[in-house]
């Protein structure tokens, strides 16, 4: 099906996602805090509020904010908003300070970003956890959708890991999107093959990513130990989980970020990216969508969203 799809809506849509990346991330976060189990989730007993974002929501609420401005990513200003808005309690790794600091004090973004882990790059999981709105907003178009994560990403992961990250789950999004705007819900296989076809076919994220379509019927105990569960924090660790964990409950956000939360490991992300990439499909508020309760719950968005 081809269609347009208006401003109004493609913000909508990016909308819907940074309500479910937000609030898995929040919700997550929970799950580091002693006394907070998955077994009380899975009975339906949440935290106590408020629950705060981490990194990952503080860099998407910037990338949905440059489309609202821009329609598009620029890097430069993009670069810029990460560095200056970055508040590091919010849980920033050792490496993003760096590069961020670096940016903050005046070097250009290429020279910062390649400079990360003596000279390779980041291959961590910060690009991919960011970029589910922008895939969303991009519904229309996978191969825009990929193009723009690939910028979004570059500011800061050089390494061609961390930007197959990104573009992965971008990919994921805008066809969570599209089938949400067609009436027609992606079965597993097909949205896993279609973020496969949008990837370098030499690259851990997308032999990851194979692996993840081969695994779709099995549980959810086979799929981390596969494909891990972001514990190493890298891309290639992170995103085929993640997609593996979306496609099989692309109808039901809740049981989603319940397999998040299950599985262990980097929580935070996890539910971060699965959340963004379901809620594309869900919407927010509505039977197996984002709950109502669950953004009441989490911290408010920084008020510069606005």
């Amino acid at each position: 099906m081809s269609f347009t799809i208006f401003a109004d809506t493609r913000m909508a849509l990016a909308r819907d996602s940074l309500a479910g990346l937000s609030a898995g991330d929040a919700l997550g976060s929970q799950y580091f805090v002693p006394g907070n189990t998955p077994a009380d989730l899975a009975a339906g007993r949440l935290p106590a509020p408020p629950w705060s974002w981490t990194d990952d929501t503080e860099m998407a609420c910037s990338v949905v904010r440059a489309l609202d401005t821009a329609g598009e990513i620029d890097r430069d200003a993009l670069a810029l908003a990460f560095a200056e808005r970055a508040e590091p309690y919010r849980g920033y790794g050792p490496g993003a300070v760096t590069v961020l600091r670096l940016i903050r004090t005046g070097t250009p973004w290429p020279v910062a970003a390649a400079a990360a882990f003596e000279g390779q790059g980041s291959c961590g999981n910060g690009a991919a956890m960011r970029v589910a709105p922008l895939g969303a907003y991009f519904a229309d178009s996978t191969s825009r959708a990929a193009a723009q994560a690939r910028a979004s990403a570059e500011v800061t992961h050089a390494h061609p890991e961390g930007i197959a990250g990104a573009v992965a789950v971008a990919v994921a999004a805008a066809l969570a999107a599209r089938g949400r705007l067609d009436g027609q819900r992606p079965d597993a296989a097909r949205l896993l093959a279609g973020v496969a076809g949008a990837l370098d076919p030499g690259g851990e994220v997308h032999r990851g990513v194979r692996r993840a379509a081969d695994l779709r019927d099995r549980s959810l105990a086979e799929a981390v130990d596969a494909l891990g569960n972001g514990s190493r924090v890298t891309a290639q660790d992170t995103v085929p989980f993640t997609l593996w964990v979306a496609a099989r409950h692309l109808a039901d956000y809740p049981a989603a970020i319940r397999a998040c939360v299950e599985a262990g490991g980097d929580v935070d992300t996890t539910a971060a990216i699965v959340g963004g990439v379901v809620a594309a499909y869900t919407g927010v508020g509505v039977p197996g969508g984002v709950p109502a309760d669950w953004l009441a719950a989490r911290e408010p968005l920084p008020a510069w969203l606005d």
